[in-house]
């Protein structure tokens, strides 16, 4: 079984083109059916705000490419999409793997938040049967890598989330933030740090709003200061803070730029959206001042020096845990081989058994006794091929397994 990783590049990708790669829950599941119905075995898909990748596992992994780059044309026509496609395979891809879980592939440095949404991904993929041994075995290291980089080379000590730098960019921009209002839109993981960094800053009012009020009701619970307010009143509230974040999964605009012209005091907005919450030209307004992604993207080339230090660092020690993965990805070819061993092992054992209790008297004990040491003794004869066949090299694996085969009759 090969792995590979196919997505878009979103180092190399323009935002408005990054947009129009987003998968919606229901996208999902139709690519993953897409890719289960031709070439894939197994699919896991990460869509985060900032990244869309396809993890496959398949025997003929370079179909499974094609057919996962036909999926991105087929699914999102973009124009040129070849050149917005990144291909990782074999080592490359769970070298890749281990960097994205460590937050080392992230637009900000050593990001919490891709723990949580690679998580996510995975246990989608379970509950869809999309996703087997060779991808939950994968996105379990993944999860382990990324808890042990932050432990080992601290990055968890470098400002880290897009809230966080997105808040600076209005906090240096208004001076400060003590005293003034803001509006969150949105109930998801970047909210609720966007709302922990605002708790931070001493507000005069923080208010919230959702699409779905009873996401709303439930961040209350947590953050009581908040003042909730219905969707439809956004724009109102909108009249009077100074500053607005939104950070919603919604498709499309839910901020116009013909609602906020009006606006005549100064309003600083963060777009922590993909697609985009916030639409383009708003900033055209002389008292607006604009963030998104890509502002915040910009922020991070600041950093660039201890990101390839922590990058360094953090390879060797991925590389290590790399090999091991691969080892395992070798061995687990020999796993129907095991199989049939051990089920021939247990067919002699219970031919034996049969045998012995025709020719004596025993009780139940005894026959427990003597069961476990002609198992024993079984295992101990296949002990040695078993130790060998997970050895062996990928070029000799056929040969080996076919003696196998041969010896033991399977």
């Amino acid at each position: 079984m090969k792995i590979a990783i196919i997505g878009i590049n979103h180092n190399e990708t323009p935002i408005e083109i990054r947009e129009k790669f987003s998968f919606t829950e229901s996208l999902k599941i139709d690519a993953g059916n897409y890719l289960l119905d031709r070439s894939v075995e197994e699919v896991v898909i990460v869509a985060t705000c900032n990244r869309s990748e396809i993890y496959i596992a398949s025997e003929d992994i370079e179909q499974g490419i094609k057919d996962t780059v036909k999926l991105y044309k087929e699914f999102f026509k973009v124009e040129n999409t070849e050149d917005y496609i990144l291909i990782k395979q074999d080592r490359d891809a769970v070298i890749h793997s281990y960097m994205v879980a460590a937050g080392l592939d992230s637009a900000i440095l050593g990001e919490d938040q891709i723990l949580g949404q690679i998580r996510d991904a995975m246990m989608s993929a379970m509950e869809l049967n999309f996703s087997k041994k060779v991808l939950n075995r994968l996105f379990m290291e993944m999860l382990r890598e990324g808890k042990k980089i932050r432990s080992e080379i601290k990055i968890s000590e470098v400002p880290i989330s897009s809230s966080y730098i997105g808040i600076s960019l209005i906090k240096e921009k208004l001076g400060t933030l003590s005293g003034k209002k803001a509006l969150v839109i949105g109930a998801g993981e970047m909210s609720k740090l966007a709302i922990t960094y605002l708790e931070e800053e001493n507000l005069d009012e923080l208010y919230l709003t959702n699409r779905t009020h009873s996401r709303v009701k439930e961040i209350f619970k947590d953050y009581p200061s908040l003042i909730p307010v219905e969707y439809e009143n956004r724009y109102e509230i909108l009249k009077n803070v100074d500053i607005l974040i939104s950070a919603t999964g919604a498709p499309h605009i839910i901020i116009e730029k013909d609602k906020v012209d009006i606006i005549n005091r100064n309003l600083c907005i963060l777009d922590l959206a993909l697609p985009r919450d916030i639409q383009a030209g708003v900033e055209d307004n002389e008292y607006i001042t604009l963030y998104h992604l890509d502002d915040l993207n910009q922020v991070s080339q600041e950093n660039q020096e201890k990101r390839e230090e922590l990058s360094e660092e953090a390879l060797r020690i991925i590389k290590d845990d790399v090999e091991e993965f691969l080892i395992w990805l070798e061995t687990i070819k020999v796993d129907p081989i095991l199989e049939s061993l051990n089920i021939r092992c247990n067919e002699i054992k219970d031919n034996r058994m049969d045998y012995i209790r025709r020719k004596l008297k025993l009780n139940k004990r005894e026959e427990k006794v003597i069961e476990k040491m002609l198992m024993s003794a079984l295992k101990g004869i296949i002990r040695e091929p078993i130790k060998t066949l997970k050895t062996v090299e990928e070029d000799n694996i056929g040969d080996y397994i076919e003696t196998v085969n041969n010896l033991f009759k399977l």
